[in-house]
């Protein structure tokens, strides 16, 4: 056990300033155009649902199971007062995860523990699968922890470190664009039972205003991520 917590917590060194610059190039990328992002939305949506079933186990609401669905939207079930603080924070928490998410990992970057990061996102994933519910979204789980379990085992401690600064950049960025797109959907009323639509139900505050909070987090999560993360 010495020898594995001496592994997770061994310090990489900081990386050249190009890695930090190119991998935040290349998540912006993925983020801005169209087919990456269909391809990787899904990442977000695994982050997105975790955050409702972390808060909700938090809250001590019952939590039910989580599906993840082919079209990268996702739903997690869970059980308890239909009112109250408890169902507020774990309606909140969906859209707050992947930027804060993204925060914390840009915070361990930053202190060069990408091993720790890694594991980290590993275990994450594996709880993530003990309460998925629907074989798509188990397959997607398997899919992406076998690709986080291979960069652990086989790839060099310089792939790790850029894969994981396009990630934590990818997490920042990506964490922005679901609420910008799901503000363009409430204005064409297509997002009738989204997060914000349930906390305007749940709370005396309009739909907005929760969209507009969201999109607040994100961007502080994104600076502050980018602060810490600033090669120079």
């Amino acid at each position: 056990m010495d020898k594995l917590w001496a592994h997770l917590i061994k310090v990489q060194p900081d990386p050249h300033p190009w890695v930090v610059v190119v991998s935040a190039l290349v998540a912006l990328a993925i983020v801005a155009f169209r087919m990456p992002w269909q391809v990787s939305r899904g990442l977000i949506t695994i982050a997105h649902e975790g955050g409702h079933a972390l808060m909700a186990l938090v809250t001590r609401r019952k939590l039910e199971g989580i599906r993840l669905h082919s079209d990268t939207s996702g739903v997690t079930l869970t059980r308890g007062r239909p009112t109250g603080p408890g169902m507020v924070l774990t309606a909140m928490a969906g859209y707050l995860a992947p930027p804060l998410l993204g925060l914390a990992a840009a915070w361990l970057t930053q202190q060069g523990r990408i091993t720790l990061l890694i594991w980290t996102v590993l275990l994450f994933l594996v709880c993530m699968l003990l309460l998925i519910r629907n074989l798509y979204g188990a397959l997607i789980l398997l899919a992406t922890g076998g690709a986080v379990f291979a960069l652990s085992m086989y790839a060099p401690a310089a792939v790790q470190q850029g894969v994981a600064f396009v990630a934590v950049w990818f997490l920042l960025l990506g964490g922005i664009r679901p609420i910008i797109e799901l503000q363009q959907k409430r204005r064409r009323r297509q997002a009738r039972d989204s997060d914000a639509d349930q906390l305007a139900r749940l709370t005396i505050l309009p739909g907005g205003f929760f969209v507009f909070f969201f999109f607040v987090v994100a961007v502080t999560a994104a600076v502050f991520g980018a602060y810490l993360m600033n090669p120079l």
